[in-house]
């Protein structure tokens, strides 16, 4: 558990988070490349969220983890990608998931650029693509509905940050 300051103030187990709906630390990773971001379609075997299009990954960072060295991990995990990322900014955001459970996180945004090949964790993800960031951002304005709440916020919220990053 975290402060709105990221300052650790406690822990607990990620479920329980989630159905208390208490404020947690978060990560989302966005691997690009020439003016295309690597989406990822969600497992059907997630816990919530399944089956919606994300952000090339995210997960929580483990306790005295680095957010980078936690968004490699995770990236490697999910994606089978062995690549970089930085954190960039962050965001709060509360969110009413499927299931009954209740995302409040302080979301790191960390970025890398890939061009290799993909192994996706089939328990992980189910599709991926890679994908124009404008014609990403028009689909996402008008079918929110294929994306995870998440990365609608992310994108309704920083776009313009995102985009400053994506095509300095």
């Amino acid at each position: 558990m975290v402060n709105e300051q990221d300052e650790v103030i406690g822990s607990m187990e990620k479920m329980e988070a989630h159905q208390k709906g208490l404020l947690h630390r978060a990560f989302s990773v966005l691997i690009h490349q020439k003016g295309k971001i690597l989406l990822q379609q969600r497992s059907l075997n997630k816990y919530h969220s399944s089956g919606l299009w994300t952000n090339t990954c995210c997960s929580h960072p483990r306790m005295d983890e680095s957010l980078a060295n936690a968004g490699s991990r995770r990236l490697k995990e999910e994606m089978g990608i062995d690549c970089s990322v930085k954190p960039h900014f962050h965001f709060i955001y509360k969110a009413q998931l499927d299931n009954g459970l209740i995302e409040h996180e302080l979301d790191h945004v960390l970025f890398g650029t890939y061009e290799g090949e993909i192994h996706p964790n089939p328990d992980e993800v189910m599709d991926y693509k890679w994908m124009d960031w404008f014609e990403f951002t028009e689909d996402i304005t008008h079918n929110p509905g294929r994306y995870t709440a998440w990365l609608q916020i992310l994108v309704a919220d920083h776009k313009q940050t995102i985009e400053k990053i994506l095509f300095s």
